[in-house]
């Protein structure tokens, strides 16, 4: 069955290792079918005063190039030109335009950040720890991300790690599932995507986002779905896909959609 990762990031993000070039070399000695690179859209000195969080915008030309290059290197690959943007909501401060967007035939929407707070940061966890915290965040942070995804009109694609408030292990004291089929609508209303990002076995949350019961909610909807290992080091270019693939059938889905280099979509089988 092909391999597909439509989620990584390499140097040109602050916290990502690995050149292009050496992503695309591990993509060929994976059996990877496509692989979709989603650096981060440049964010303003104001979310991103240390350049640590998205590239910065007098590295996209460098990084479309690579591109470009992997693409001569590894014809058999498709190599799908793409980005990561963040939902700010009201606090929205950058002029995003048409121009700016125009080269990224694939577009991933998350929300890291809750009113300004970039709630899964590590060195900002404390905050989880407030008394009720859990309850409030979870509940901001669906509000937020229905907000976003149910958005028809928005320049992107996919929604990112659909709840990626768990990763650090605290979760809410009500019951979700009301949250989910909530989540699942927002999705379906906007015409988004989503992702199985295979990044979450790894976090304290030990659990690939979505969870089950969210990726079920997603598939009962019809949302389509594709599968990402938001890998910030080529080490990881392929890591879990396949079991993403088991946890999507388990949900009910018989096939991962896939972004291609034009912008469109295809499907493969899910076996």
């Amino acid at each position: 069955m092909e391999l597909v990762n439509t989620h990584c990031h390499c140097v040109y993000s602050g916290h990502g290792i690995g050149t292009i070039a050496e992503y695309a070399d591990a993509a060929a000695a994976a059996g990877l079918s496509t692989l979709a690179f989603t650096e981060h859209f440049p964010l303003s000195p104001v979310f991103d005063p240390d350049e640590y969080l998205s590239m910065t915008p007098a590295n996209v030309d460098a990084y479309l190039a690579e591109i470009e290059a992997a693409r001569a290197r590894h014809p058999q690959i498709e190599f799908v030109t793409g980005t990561e943007m963040d939902y700010l909501g009201s606090l929205e401060d950058r002029a995003i335009t048409d121009e700016a967007l125009a080269p990224f035939r694939f577009r991933l929407l998350s929300v890291h950040f809750i009113d300004g707070w970039a709630f899964d940061d590590p060195a900002q966890r404390d905050r989880w720890e407030e008394p009720g915290a859990p309850d409030a965040i979870w509940r901001r942070y669906g509000e937020l991300w229905c907000e976003a995804a149910s958005n028809a009109h928005a320049p992107y694609d996919a929604m990112s790690h659909p709840d990626l408030a768990k990763k650090f292990g605290y979760y809410p004291s009500f019951k979700v599932q009301r949250l989910y089929d909530e989540m699942a609508e927002a999705a379906r209303a906007g015409g988004r995507m989503v992702e199985v990002n295979t990044s979450g076995g790894y976090y304290a949350c030990a659990e690939m986002f979505p969870a089950p019961a969210l990726l079920s909610a997603f598939c009962r909807a019809g949302v389509p779905c594709t599968v990402g290992c938001d890998s910030h080091d080529p080490a990881n270019v392929a890591r879990d896909i396949e079991r993403a693939y088991r946890l999507m059938y388990e949900a009910g889905y018989r096939s991962v959609t896939v972004p291609t280099a034009s912008g469109d979509r295809r499907s493969i089988t899910i076996e």
